[in-house]
């Protein structure tokens, strides 16, 4: 496993979208991280059954869709672009539906590799290890499934590889309903890392052996969850600020194991993967409004190298199809930050991001860069990710905190208790990682949860 002990990103001049301290290269030439920001289209089909039968049009679908958003990236000039495709749970389950799905897309896109244009695919197969029926985490039919569909998808043209993993998330939904930050703690610094290390370790020989990419994770089944349900009103939005920094040491086990980015766009806790481990990140705010509502639409975009929308799905709207309007919205943005580093505007544009958002909401502030770095710092005093996840929790909790005393963020008056209970709550955890599973394992009694699916 690789360690980071300092940050790559140190100061804030050099933690800024479009630059990364270890750019990633494509086979045919895009520099990811390396000055400019790229749109990464994401789009998924509209309501409809994927079947043995349906397969057809599920092709001339997903054709369809990356033909017209293409096209219209060579219209305005875009010099490259990134497509993501997120595979349906049937597309996973059936292996061999979801590469050809990735064969179609890759092909359709290199039909627009035309006037100096790049392209390059990042194929996310859906993990349904969730399943009741799935029989273990790391090995078995569940297990091999996405595996078969990482190998056929590199080999059918996908040189990025990620995936939304789930290790931790059947005792986590539990903990965010109740604000239990311990069973959080427990999803994410000890299932979660453990977790991840097993499955980014064998998606990194994959693609060694492919000649791909692996690229990252996302936690976004834990702190896009906790952030949902935040803007919804039904759980304190200090709390789920608290997990989004949490989840980054659970991001960062993917790197740890071999990823080396971009990180997943809907993972926002990459601006801390980014300002530890210098790779490049993949990030969403006002352009995903299309796959879902944040108070974070701005200061998202503050240190990213790909411009992503979330998803969208493959509907007509009066401009054309959703997906060709997504690409045209993510080019503009990205248009508008690559011009303001041209004219040494970058930093400026940058704040200007920052402070549009970062007042407004404690999930908005904890991505400030200035606040990433500082707590990044405080994670990295601590050797074991489960330790990192401790320091992480802490950190968040002082920076709100400190934050509402200075009147720096506007935070509803009900939820300032939430952070001394949190506080106390991370002092019942103990230092030790066995003693800490111990404990969860005696008073968790979910049915979600088999601890034999994760040899415990």
């Amino acid at each position: 496993m690789k360690t980071f002990t300092e940050l790559a990103h140190n100061d804030l001049n050099s933690f800024i979208y479009g630059k990364s301290k270890n750019p990633v290269t494509t086979k045919n030439g895009i520099v990811i991280g390396n000055g400019d920001v790229y749109p990464e289209l994401n789009f998924t089909l509209p309501p409809m059954l994927i079947t043995k039968e349906s397969m057809p049009e599920v092709l001339e679908q997903y054709r369809q869709m990356t033909e017209d958003a293409a096209k219209r990236a060579v219209d305005l000039s875009v010099p490259a672009y990134i497509v993501e495709v997120e595979l349906l749970p049937a597309a996973t389950y059936n292996p061999d539906w979801g590469i050809e799905i990735i064969k179609t897309v890759r092909e359709a896109m290199y039909k627009y590799e035309t006037n100096g244009v790049k392209s390059a695919l990042r194929a996310t197969p859906v993990d349904i290890r969730e399943d009741k029926e799935s029989p273990h985490m790391w090995h078995g039919s569940h297990w091999d499934k996405i595996m078969d569909v990482f190998e056929g998808s590199a080999k059918a043209g996908a040189e990025l590889l990620a995936i939304e993993s789930i290790g931790g998330k059947d005792i986590h939904d539990d903990a965010l309903m109740y604000c239990e930050l311990d069973k959080a703690m427990f999803a994410l610094g000890v299932l979660g890392v453990k977790d991840m290390h097993k499955l980014w370790t064998r998606i990194t020989e994959i693609a060694g052996s492919t000649g791909s990419i692996p690229s990252g994770d996302t936690a976004c089944g834990f702190a896009n969850t906790a952030m949902v349900l935040a803007d919804r009103g039904f759980i304190p939005k200090v709390f789920s600020a608290v997990i989004r920094v949490v989840s980054s040491v659970r991001s960062l086990a993917a790197v740890e194991a071999g990823a080396v980015g971009p990180h997943k766009d809907c993972g926002y806790e990459g601006v801390y993967v980014k300002a530890i481990t210098g790779i490049p990140i993949s990030m969403e705010g006002k352009s995903s409004a299309c796959a879902h509502l944040s108070s974070i639409g701005n200061i998202a975009a503050c240190v990213a190298d790909l411009w992503s929308n979330e998803s969208v799905q493959n509907i007509k709207l009066l401009g054309g199809m959703a997906p060709t309007v997504s690409m045209e919205q993510l080019i503009y943005d990205c248009r508008l930050m690559n011009i303001a580093k041209k004219k040494s505007k970058a930093n400026d544009l940058r704040d200007w991001l920052c402070e549009s958002d970062s007042a407004l909401d404690p999930q908005a502030y904890v991505l400030n860069p200035e606040v990433v770095l500082r707590i990044s710092r405080e994670i990295l005093k601590e050797k074991t990710p489960f330790l990192r996840a401790k320091a992480a929790a802490y950190a968040a909790i002082g920076e709100i905190g400190k934050a509402i005393d200075n009147k720096e963020i506007a935070v509803k008056e009900k939820e300032y208790p939430y952070l001394d209970i949190m506080r106390e709550q991370l002092d019942s955890i103990p230092d030790d990682e066995q003693a800490f599973t111990e404990q969860m394992l005696s008073v968790i009694s979910s049915d979600k949860f088999v601890p034999a699916k994760y040899d415990l």
